[in-house]
């Protein structure tokens, strides 16, 4: 697998004509050690080399520069927003494929086949086990008591993952109640929204907050983190709303460009990332939940115990994503 150092050299070598043919090209909003297994793994089983770009951002505006004479097979995010944006934009194009449609759970996927989950992660709330009893912070509205003023830690209110969590609240319960909602959680802050989501964790274990949000698939890394371990294990984990619509679930996801020059090896692709080697990787060393149903997280994901994830379709929840956004900045959560 070609992984290039910088995007300049990548640029070079998507350019030269003959480089691209028979290979896979992907634009990643996926930070490399998180994919390149998997495309070892491909290129390993199909002979097929794996070209990528690695971006924080400003993938989806190059996609759109280069119009036609874009080099890029695949999109690939770390997030169901992006993906809803590129399809939005006539960037990318359906993929009719069974094996896919069999194996991706259909609430990780579009249902006109423009793009398709390959990993998902439960938005969780991390509670302080020192301050707060098991049991105290149970659902998604609790972070809107007034019990937790002064206790709550967040990303900001405008972060892709915010705002999804935000649109779910909008899909299940509506605008105004999700406004009051957002109010809420705004008036429990204990400082002003700022840092990833593990900064929330080391948060709580440095007594800044006793409550915040993340993605799962964190506790894995920080375990794994010699330097973090101590903050996650200072947290509970709390899989919220089991009572009614169950947790929050997002996922990362991969388009099909619609100028893919190699259209027939990126489905390949595609479909490779769906089945059960990829997916056993994904869980493995992400510690991410499989979108494969045949396939069982890790034994760490597991022994933080079974949950009922939220099974309304993320692309139902992305028609309420701008109404996110503009709740965020009406009730002024980052101010």
């Amino acid at each position: 697998m070609k992984n290039f150092v910088t995007p300049l050299l990548v640029t070079a070598a998507l350019a030269l004509p003959g480089i691209v043919t028979a290979d896979v090209n992907v634009y990643s909003y996926r930070q490399a050690f998180l994919v390149d297994p998997v495309f070892d793994a491909f290129t390993e089983e199909t002979g097929i080399k794996v070209n990528t770009i690695f971006a924080k951002k400003g993938l989806i505006e190059r996609l759109r520069r280069e119009g036609r004479n874009s080099p890029a097979d695949l999109l690939l995010t770390t997030d169901s927003g992006p993906l809803n944006l590129a399809m939005s934009g006539n960037l990318t194009q359906a993929v009719d494929s069974e094996l896919l449609n069999t194996r991706i759970q259909p609430e990780f996927r579009d249902p006109n086949g423009h793009w398709f989950g390959i990993s998902s992660r439960a938005r969780i709330i991390v509670t302080s086990k020192d301050r707060i009893a098991k049991g105290e912070v149970s659902s998604y509205e609790d972070l809107a008591s007034p019990e937790l003023k002064g206790k709550v830690c967040t990303r900001s209110g405008k972060h892709t993952y915010m705002i999804a969590l935000t649109a779910s609240i909008i899909a299940h319960a509506g605008e105004d109640s999700a406004n009051d909602w957002l109010q809420g959680v705004k008036n429990n802050l204990a400082r002003k929204p700022q840092g990833n989501d593990r900064a929330q964790v080391k948060a709580i274990k440095e007594g800044e907050c006793d409550v915040a949000v993340i993605n799962s698939y964190y506790m894995g890394s920080m375990l794994a983190d010699d330097e973090q371990q101590h903050w996650a294990n200072s947290v509970n984990v709390v899989y919220p709303n089991q009572s009614d619509r169950g947790t929050h679930m997002n996922i990362s996801g991969v388009s099909l460009t619609a100028a893919s020059p190699n259209r027939a090896e990126a489905i390949q692709l595609i479909e490779f990332l769906a089945d059960t080697e990829a997916q056993q990787i994904y869980a493995e060393k992400n510690h991410e939940f499989p979108v494969n149903s045949a396939v069982a997280p890790s034994a760490l994901v597991a022994s933080w115990g079974e949950f009922t994830g939220d099974t309304l379709g993320l692309a139902e929840i992305a028609k309420h994503r701008a109404t996110a956004a503009k709740i965020a900045d009406q009730v002024g959560y980052d101010q």
